[in-house]
């Protein structure tokens, strides 16, 4: 039975109430189970009032409709790994479970706010110094990217919980000192982090919105799959971005783990990343630090943002975002959950 049509923002795509994931071959598929997993209860608890939240801002609420829609945040990159600009919605196609889909609406507004979720690894295999150091130096190139008074960010860590350090805030200067007491301590619980911080992303109204992950990449201790983790952040469009601080002698080993074949039931980082439209990213240097967090907060500013209407369908669906008659490469979320 479909739940009832109701009005929606751009941008807050419908949840997922009692579907598990599950990874079968590099693709995610849900496995329509009562859940266990604690932490997936709970996330989908604190998603649930987000419709009655919907309907007290309306007045500050300015792109809606009375359907349930879809919201797509694309890259689009030429042939040299430019940024395209100046598209339309007939440059697009857009093709949901294979079939094409009508875009409702586009956005391409490159002044648009920013809303960034930066979520800090302060676990105990962070407690190396030189870890630290990295961490700290991407931490702050993001910063330096952000404009304060229009853009909007908000600090996070973890270990084997999520600890919020700093609200969402304009004053982007607050948050310089947010690293302050780095103490790394206990095991890395990333994947329930990200889950947890989707939430707190979604919730925000800006067009363009996004989880920057600052991490050494081990996972120890998360109860979710990366699989899950995609599905549930794919399903409200947050786009994941998963900066890997990592020594230059490290790289190709966690590459290598990256590119193993994993269980059935497992997924890794680049996956996590990928489906939710983002990407993983390493920097071993100051001077990667900077390039990577200036190339982030550049995608997200040019990035488009499409609208479809959501399936009546509750169930798992396949996205496809291609552009028409463009050499151009175009990247988006692939997946979400029918209305």
């Amino acid at each position: 039975m479909c739940p009832e049509r109701r009005p929606v923002l751009l941008g807050a795509a419908p949840l997922v109430d009692e579907v598990a994931f599950s990874a079968d071959k590099g693709n995610v598929k849900p496995t329509l189970r009562p859940t266990t997993c604690g932490v997936v209860s709970a996330l989908l608890a604190m998603l649930a009032p987000l419709g009655a939240q919907s309907q007290e801002s309306e007045a500050q609420q300015t792109f809606r409709s009375a359907i349930d829609v879809v919201s797509i945040q694309a890259t689009v990159r030429d042939s040299r790994g430019r940024m395209v600009r100046g598209l339309t919605a007939a440059d697009f196609e857009v093709l949901d479970n294979g079939q094409r889909r009508p875009i409702i609406e586009l956005r391409s507004d490159q002044e648009s706010p920013l809303s960034v979720a930066i979520l800090v690894d302060m676990s105990g295999s962070m407690r190396m110094s030189a870890k630290i150091d990295m961490v700290r130096q991407a931490y702050d190139s993001v910063l330096v990217q952000l404009t304060s008074g229009r853009d909007e960010a908000a600090v996070f860590t973890f270990d084997s919980s999520l600890h919020g350090r700093i609200g969402f805030t304009n004053d982007i200067k607050t948050l310089k000192s947010a690293l302050a007491d780095f103490q790394p301590f206990g095991s890395t619980s990333l994947y329930d982090a990200v889950a947890e911080t989707a939430r707190h992303v979604t919730a925000r109204t800006s067009t363009h919105r996004a989880i920057v992950v600052l991490t050494d990449g081990i996972d120890t201790s998360s109860s979710l799959t990366a699989g899950e983790v995609s599905g549930l952040a794919s399903a409200i469009d947050v786009p994941v971005y998963v900066v890997a601080t990592v020594a230059a002698l490290d790289q190709r080993q966690m590459l290598e783990a990256v590119h193993r074949p994993v269980a059935s039931d497992a997924a890794d980082l680049r996956d996590l990343a990928e489906w939710t439209g983002g990407r993983l990213v390493f920097a071993s240097t100051f001077t990667e630090s900077v390039t990577l967090a200036t190339s982030i907060v550049q995608e997200l500013r040019q990035q488009y943002v499409l609208a479809i209407e959501a399936a009546p369908e509750r169930e798992w669906r396949r996205l496809e975002v291609h552009g028409k008659h463009l050499s151009a490469t175009v990247k988006s979320r692939s997946r979400y959950i029918g209305s």
